[in-house]
């Protein structure tokens, strides 16, 4: 494209109203086998989820992330968080990660998938990165959660930058923690869903 587009700036997205996530009675955290077999077959049937993942962050030089500690699938109705350190659903993680016939969507992915590749041994199939979706449609600067969610709804993506940088590999997330991890992929099914049926 001969023009480029432009992403809201900070200021003009801090004067817009919140964006309505998934409350906590849609979130759902995967402990156990059973749990992760009726998640695989939700989260299947959806066919297109919001995808993201969270890790433990790293504050030393040389520190090596043993993450992804979280990861997160989300409908347009609830969100799926599945724990690394649970191991009763690393068959199920690697299922869905693996599938070409479940449409994972998120922002700005590389990071992602490289810790998924260290941890897991595999490369995710059938990805979509919204940001690439955004460079085709002529936005030059990388366009995360919060400028879509602003360009797309008008709507601010709230995200607090405490829990960003808490502790992921907790064994017992707290309701922040959950939240953010779970709206983090629903905006991005949102988001995609939009993008399909705006013109732009």
């Amino acid at each position: 494209m001969s023009t480029h587009k432009v992403t809201p700036d900070k200021f003009a997205i801090a004067q817009l109203e919140p964006f309505d996530g998934l409350d906590i009675r849609s979130v759902f955290v995967v402990t156990d086998a059973r749990q992760a077999k009726i998640a695989l077959a939700e989260l299947l049937e959806a066919r297109q989820v919001g995808f993201d993942t969270e890790s433990k962050p790293t504050f030393h030089k040389g520190q090596v992330s043993e993450g992804p500690h979280v990861l997160q699938f989300a409908t347009t109705e609830k969100a799926y968080i599945f724990q690394s350190h649970c191991t009763e659903s690393h068959a199920v993680i690697v299922e869905l990660l693996s599938s070409t016939a479940l449409t994972k969507i998120g922002f700005g992915l590389d990071g992602d998938l490289h810790q998924i590749s260290q941890r897991f041994g595999i490369r995710p199939g059938a990805l979509v990165d919204l940001d690439s979706s955004f460079r085709q449609l002529g936005y030059r600067n990388s366009v995360g959660a919060k400028s879509a969610v602003a360009l797309l709804f008008n709507r601010k993506f709230l995200k607090s930058k405490s829990v960003t940088t808490s502790n992921w590999a907790l064994t017992e997330l707290t309701d922040r923690q959950l939240l953010y991890a779970a709206n983090d992929a629903y905006a991005a099914i949102k988001v995609f869903h939009a993008l399909n049926s705006a013109d732009m």
